[in-house]
């Protein structure tokens, strides 16, 4: 019998609120977002934070399923996709703050 991976489930809570901090922050600064799903979620919504919180509310049911078969890969490749989001988060964010002012 399989165990919960949970390194990896916190680590994938954790990269989902980093994932989400990251992308209002970039918006605030001017970005725009860039996956089409997200951004049809937060023009649906008619407010970023409620859309984004909505298109990661829809992982929900994919995680637990994961958890709930044992299955831990699909988390893990999640949380490598996730972690390379939050890193491009980032560094947009970098661009902007040392961008000159036009």
């Amino acid at each position: 019998m399989h165990r919960v991976d949970l390194a990896a489930l916190s680590q994938f809570v954790l990269l989902q609120i980093s994932d989400v901090v990251s992308t209002i922050l970039f918006l605030v600064l001017g970005g725009g977002e860039a996956n089409p799903v997200v951004l049809w979620s937060m023009r649906a919504a008619g407010n970023p934070l409620t859309g984004l919180l909505l298109a990661k509310a829809a992982l929900i049911p994919l995680v637990a399923y994961s958890i709930f078969a044992r299955r831990q890969k699909p988390v893990r490749v999640a949380n490598v996709v996730f972690a390379g989001l939050v890193l491009w988060n980032l560094t947009a964010i970098l661009l902007k703050v040392l961008a000159p002012a036009s």
